[in-house]
């Protein structure tokens, strides 16, 4: 009996060593990520705050010379519009269809906002930069992934962004892989499972209801 249990216990053993290490670096590698959720989760619910207003006012209008943008699509010719006037961002085109002999389009990062209206006929761009607070920055930082499903064309096509989506991915992966971790230990704490089903119960129910609660319709 004493030699079959040493056997068994080796693998319980790894278990519970890789599931306290997992833990342990996945919470410190985690850790400013979740406090950047966090805050700017309170900024979003809470928008009549002062630092949680994102302005909107841009500044003054300028011009600048553009050589005719090169590229067979719209996406390729404003890339290569955001290359001649040195700005970097994500693309995202307004609602209304181009216009014969326009390119418009916006180019966006949590920072700063440009509307770019480049008249191909005289090769002129009209930028109107928008700027925006550090608070402002981190709160659209929270919802930032390069894609609108409500425009054409959606891509992600500026590289800090899909580096960001990686690592946001990466946080949902590492942060059910804690939670499922954090079952198998509290499963393995046999004094502390009537209190885990209440507490796990209760988490269970107060998510649903929110989650049916505000997709009801009725």
């Amino acid at each position: 009996m004493a030699s079959l249990a040493n056997r068994e216990r080796p693998l319980g053993g790894v278990l519970e060593t890789w599931n306290r290490r997992l833990h342990y670096y996945l919470g410190l590698y985690f850790l400013l990520f979740l406090w950047l959720f966090s805050f700017t989760g309170l900024l979003l619910n809470h928008p009549r705050w002062a630092i949680s207003r994102i302005p909107n006012d841009a500044n003054p209008e300028y011009q600048r010379a553009v050589e005719r943008p090169a590229g067979n699509t719209d996406l390729a010719r404003a890339n290569d519009v955001a290359r001649q006037l040195g700005l970097k961002g994500e693309i995202d085109w307004p609602q209304a269809s181009q216009a014969p002999g326009r390119l418009d389009f916006n180019l966006a990062y949590p920072k700063h906002a440009f509307q770019i209206r480049v008249d191909l006929a005289q090769n002129r761009a009209t930028i109107r930069q928008i700027d925006r607070s550090f608070w402002s920055a981190l709160k659209i930082s929270h919802t930032f992934s390069g894609w609108r499903y409500t425009t054409r064309d959606t891509d992600r096509d500026w590289i800090v962004t899909s580096v960001w989506v990686v690592s946001m991915d990466a946080l949902a992966l590492g942060l059910l892989m804690m939670v499922f971790g954090s079952y198998y230990m509290w499963f393995r704490l046999k004094p502390k499972r009537t209190l885990g089903w209440i507490a796990l119960s209760a988490g269970v129910i107060s998510c649903g209801l929110f989650v049916f609660g505000l997709s009801w319709r009725g």
